[in-house]
């Protein structure tokens, strides 16, 4: 309202105060409610809607848009209303109340309307102002919030899923996707929204929340929609994009940290084992590895896994962190996954790559040092001393030798160790180190064991600090050449015709000690002797006859398994 006219008003109001002054010249005005927020106030050609109710100086009621149960709507200072309310309408705010008195001049004057309002009646009237548009207006876009990040925006023909709360302009509630507990979800720009909302999405981020002022002509017009929204509404929509994709849409990368050294890379057919979080568009989390302290263990490009991930995970590197982002069609599609994922949901996965191994994979060994001149390497049945550090491929340590007292000690070939390690160590020589990638078919298989993963590929760092040479398998001692012609007189010491366990001991530590033969190695000598010595008292009666000693290579001709 202009200052002239509001000293007009109050002039008027204290005339009232004082007696009547007689006919009133102009429309009287009396704001009693004032919103404290006015974007905007009715102007000459404006669209308004609005509720009154009509009554005489007397309070008899003439009319009410209250009573028919719907607003008036028009357009302000083209003649359609009575000049008073024409008059008297402008200048509102959305929300603001008013009480108008309308003199007869400016209302039905002299003729009145027959059977409703009597000639020269001057015309009380209580109005709320509801809407305001005009036919030049254009969507009214307010940024609420915005991530930091958005590295993609919405455009025709995107699928978006948000939510909203609809109102009319007037603060009134039409429609709320927050009370169905579901996003909205549409395409964009292909007609399926009223032209305002396919216009008002356009340019968002996921996770951006908006203010989306619609005028009628880009809602529901002249019809509305049902009994919420009426004729001529402008709509505001308080809009947050929970996140929204394109059909051609194939899976984003985004490579998040990548180990400076990867010699290899993951293909279709290798077993990888990672961890992950898998969160919605809008940041929401629905499934986490971490949560269940084990990572996710699968074959990549065999459909296992959704086909987004199936594609996200080619060509990743041991120890890479990588975000996977999979539209719906490449995940879990129009209907979703359980009460976690909702249909037609985009998928963020941010991957680490823990370690991964093909089936067909055999030891990896690199040798970080060998001695000059090494002529003797170990082979199978060898004993071999070792140190060992044990690990996984993302530096986990699992064991060390280098913690107890003594270097490690096994019997190549023995199946004392793991094949991955056995491998490892053969063809070795003394002092030197090695770094073994051992695959779970050679470590511990998919079970894993105490401290180590089902599936885990291992990282041994080896050293062979020392090597016997072993015996066959099967063989507690044997020659070195061939065995003496007449072994059983000459084994029988003192020529009694009998062989007990002591001249049989002394014997055979003889023979080791002058180079004829050697015994198995990695256990007490005198153990072993004790254990030849029973294979040959067939009787177990203390002494071995001339009948009872018999040779390896005669036990196994005869299909005996007991040896010397």
């Amino acid at each position: 309202m202009s200052p002239g006219s509001l000293v007009l008003l109050l002039s008027i109001l204290g005339a009232l105060g004082l007696g009547d002054p007689g006919p009133l010249e102009d429309v009287v005005i009396d704001r009693y409610y004032i919103p404290k927020i006015c974007l905007r106030e009715v102007q000459m050609g404006d669209f308004i809607r609005y509720h009154y109710n009509g009554t005489f100086k007397d309070g008899k009621k003439f009319d009410s848009s209250y009573d028919r149960g719907a607003t008036v709507a028009g357009v302000v200072g083209v003649g359609r209303l009575i000049t008073g309310m024409d008059r008297g309408l402008q200048g509102m705010c959305v929300n603001e109340r008013r009480h108008l008195i309308v003199p007869p001049h400016l209302g039905y004057g002299s003729i009145g309307v027959a059977g409703l309002i009597p000639p020269d009646a001057t015309l009380y009237f209580d109005v709320i102002m509801l809407d305001i548009w005009n036919k030049d207006d254009k969507l009214q876009i307010t940024t609420l919030s915005k991530p930091e990040h958005c590295n993609r925006t919405v455009e025709n023909s995107d699928f978006v899923r948000y939510h909203y709360n609809g109102t009319l302009l007037d603060g009134t509630p039409f429609d709320s996707s927050y009370s169905k507990d579901s996003t909205y979800d549409t395409y964009v720009g292909t007609g399926w929204l009223i032209k305002g909302m396919d216009q008002g999405l356009l340019g968002m981020c996921a996770g951006e929340k908006r203010s989306i002022i619609i005028p009628p002509f880009l809602a529901y017009g002249e019809k509305g929609y049902g009994t919420v929204i009426p004729p001529q509404a402008s709509l505001v929509f308080s809009v947050l994009l929970v996140d929204f994709h394109n059909p051609k849409d194939g899976v984003f990368l985004e490579h998040l940290e990548v180990p400076a050294s990867c010699k290899r890379r993951a293909v279709t057919g290798d077993f990888v084992r990672y961890h992950y979080n898998g969160t919605l568009m809008d940041g929401t989390l629905f499934d986490s590895s971490y949560s269940r302290n084990h990572t996710y263990n699968t074959y990549i490009g065999k459909g296992y896994i959704i086909p987004g991930m199936d594609q996200g995970l080619q060509g990743v590197c041991v120890g890479e962190r990588r975000r996977v982002v999979v539209p719906p069609h490449l995940a879990y599609g129009e209907n979703g996954a359980g009460n976690k994922i909702p249909g037609s949901a985009v998928l963020i996965f941010d991957v680490h790559i823990i370690d991964f191994h093909n089936p067909a994979d055999p030891v990896e060994i690199e040798t970080v040092y060998r001695p000059e001149g090494c002529n003797i390497t170990t082979r199978d049945r060898d004993f071999v001393r070792y140190h060992y550090n044990c690990s996984l491929l993302d530096g986990t340590k699992l064991f060390s030798s280098h913690d107890y007292e003594k270097p490690q000690e096994v019997t190549l070939g023995a199946n004392k160790v793991i094949e991955g390690l056995n491998s490892g160590l053969l063809n070795m020589c003394t002092g030197e180190r090695r770094v073994l990638i051992i695959p779970p078919h050679l470590g511990h298989g998919e079970s894993g064991a105490r401290g180590v993963p089902g599936s885990a590929v291992l990282r041994f760092e080896v050293e062979l600090i020392s090597m016997e040479e072993g015996v066959p398998e099967g063989y507690l001692f044997i020659w070195h050449g061939d065995p003496p012609a007449s072994l059983y007189e000459q084994m029988d010491l003192n020529k009694d015709g009998e062989i007990p366990a002591d001249e049989f001991s002394t014997f055979i530590k003889t023979q080791v000690a002058e180079g004829k033969g050697r015994l198995m190695p990695g256990s007490d000598p005198e153990k072993v002797i004790a254990d030849m010595f029973r294979n040959q008292d067939r009787n177990q009666d203390g002494k071995i006859t001339s009948e009872e000693l018999k040779l390896k290579s005669d036990e196994d001709q005869e299909k005996i398994h007991e040896e010397l």
